[in-house]
């Protein structure tokens, strides 16, 4: 596994984005135009923080992972891969952060990863889940649900 740089300059209510696919850079527009939109029934304003650095290129969820634990303020990283950049949707990969060592025991552990670590959203469910994980108002597990019962696999908000 490959080490990558540290995530630097994000703002704690900043959703995080990593860019690990750099073939279309027009279909990476689309995705960041589709983040950028206001959210939310007020609306608020779009809070991401972007990683879009070719050293990133290909890299696994792993690696990822690995790049972005150091920040404490990260429960969920969301990656923008190859499935992101070739569909008409754009569905980021959302991945949990949080391992084992985070939960309290083997039985809280399972239960957030009940789902499995990762799941697929549009760019507008984003704002949502970060914002959602990360005042506790909702689970990780209870997105992937979701997610799950989609017949993509996708959470549409």
């Amino acid at each position: 596994m490959r080490a990558l740089p540290a995530v630097t300059g994000r703002n704690e209510f900043d959703a995080l984005v990593v860019r690990t696919d750099f073939e279309d850079d027009q279909a990476w527009r689309a995705v960041v135009t589709a983040l950028m939109q206001p959210w939310g029934d007020k609306p608020y304003d779009a809070d991401v923080h972007f990683v879009d650095d070719p050293v990133w290129s290909g890299a696994t969820v792993d690696e990822v992972l690995a790049a972005v634990r150091a920040d404490d303020d990260v429960s969920v990283v969301f990656i923008a891969d190859r499935t992101t950049m070739r569909s008409a949707i754009h569905p980021l990969l959302a991945v949990t952060t949080l391992t084992r060592e985070d939960c309290e025991d083997d039985e809280d552990y399972a239960q957030l990863i009940e789902f499995g670590r990762d799941f697929r959203t549009v760019p507008a469910g984003v704002h949502g889940v970060y914002a959602n994980l990360s005042i506790g108002n909702l689970g990780f597990e209870e997105y992937a649900a979701g997610a799950g019962d989609d017949s993509e696999g996708v959470f549409r908000q």
